[in-house]
């Protein structure tokens, strides 16, 4: 069942102005009429002219609201001076709701150009029918019709229009939740390497348990990819790294591991270059991002160690890419572990705990329990040390000066930090990243 009607009168033909307030009057009376209850939430995009005040525009250009009893309440309209501002607000409308099932009523000629403003400010969470926009003769066009596959035709330039419109309305959005902050370790050298870690402030994330520097935008997730692309942006801005050239791991929670300039695999976890001015991430949302750094041969790496990877020895398999591609000394590499879900929180069934156990039983506290909890940081320490990684090279939340600890539990600061143990399913993402300086 549709729980919101998005009623597009944006940019009408010049020969429907005069008849605004007549096809509005018939679609709603439609809608009214053929609701269950509760009616299905309403919003009316409307274009607001420079200057023009908004309250007498509304007036102007609606209907009696008190003539619709049951969608007064439920009834919304949205001025923008374009359709990104008012497709963005709508959106923010419907997620503050949860709703995600969405008829579309609107001119014929602009059903092509809103699919591509929907296909970049949504994501798969959302169902959206489409329907003309004209006096409705049954009750029919309320319900949920099978999803449409049809060929984008709008010409690649208004594709490229829209897109420049939607970035540029994004980055006049302010920050929300505060400055962009980004953690940095004492132990990787900073007139080699640029690197840190992510928090969660200072991006445009709204939603939120992916407020507001959410890094990673999924089929599952409200996040759009553009949203990510601007906290991206934002934060290659504070920290000095072109966003053009960067790149993230694809997640397998496996071993995998990628060598910048040759053929990229489908899935990795791992990532390394000694390409100067390429940026390299490894995300987490309770999984490790694992910085690597060899300021001899001037290589880095980055990895994302969950629970799988830290047992598929993704960290190792990452520090013997940078060995075997560029001829990296394993005693010179340092590693840096940033923040992540700590042994306080962390559980898993005790199948999956007998693993760590095997690495080392400090890895597991309580271990004849159902669901012990589980230090993937020491047992990830255990097998890089076990590897040839130096004691000392290697930054966790195991240093005495516990004001240079940047390891923190990602699950215990909700204000600092994004998790999926926390969360749920629609978590944000922070992530680690690195480069060689130019």
């Amino acid at each position: 069942m549709v729980e919101a009607v998005l009623i597009d009168l944006f940019s009408l033909p010049a020969n429907l102005q005069n008849n605004i307030q007549g096809l509005l009057c018939n679609t709603l009376e439609t809608i009214e009429k053929c609701s269950s209850i509760p009616a299905p939430f309403v919003y009316v995009m409307c274009c607001q002219r420079q200057g023009s005040e908004r309250n007498g525009e509304q007036e102007s250009s609606l209907p009696a609201l008190r003539d619709f009893q049951s969608l007064k309440k439920r009834l919304e309209v949205v001025h923008a001076l374009t359709i990104a501002a008012a497709l963005y607000t709508i959106k923010q409308r419907l997620d503050e709701k949860d709703l995600s099932i969405i008829k579309v009523i609107l001119p014929t000629i602009r059903k092509d150009l809103m699919k591509v403003y929907i296909d970049h400010l949504f994501t798969a969470v959302y169902q959206f029918e489409f329907e003309d926009l004209q006096v409705a003769s049954d009750c029919e066009n309320l319900q949920i019709a099978e999803p449409r596959s049809e060929e984008q035709t709008l010409p690649t330039q208004d594709v490229a229009l829209v897109r420049s419109e939607i970035q540029t309305y994004l980055e006049s959005l302010p920050s929300l939740k505060g400055e962009l902050t980004i953690l940095r370790s004492s132990l990787i050298p900073d007139d080699i390497f640029l690197h840190g870690f992510t928090t969660r402030t200072g991006g445009i994330s709204y939603i939120p348990t992916l407020s507001s520097c959410n890094l990673f935008s999924s089929s599952k997730r409200r996040d759009p990819q553009v949203v990510v692309k601007e906290n991206l942006r934002r934060l290659a801005n504070a920290a000095g790294f072109n966003p053009e050239t960067f790149h993230r791991v694809k997640i397998d929670h496996a071993n995998a591991v990628c060598i910048m300039g040759k053929t990229e695999p489908d899935s990795y976890d791992g990532i390394v270059t000694n390409q100067k001015g390429v940026t390299i991430a490894a995300p987490g949302a309770d999984c490790i991002p694992v910085l690597f750094a060899d300021p001899v041969r001037k290589a880095c790496g980055a990895a994302h160690s969950g629970w799988k990877g830290t047992l598929l020895g993704v960290s190792m398999a990452t520090v013997n890419a940078m060995v075997s591609e560029y001829g990296c000394n394993v005693k010179d590499i340092l590693v840096v572990l940033g923040p992540s879900v700590g042994p306080c929180c962390y559980k898993l069934p005790h199948e999956s705990a007998k693993e760590f156990h095997r690495i080392d039983p400090k890895c597991v506290r309580l271990f004849d329990s159902a669901n012990p909890y589980i230090d993937i940081r020491r047992a990830t320490r255990i097998l890089l040390e076990s590897g040839g990684i130096l004691p000392e090279n290697i930054q966790d939340d195991s240093v005495t000066d516990q004001n240079q600890n940047i390891t923190f539990c990602t699950a215990c600061h909700p204000d600092k930090f994004y998790s999926h143990f926390r969360d749920g399913t629609n978590f944000g993402t922070q992530i680690g990243f690195i480069s060689i300086k130019d």
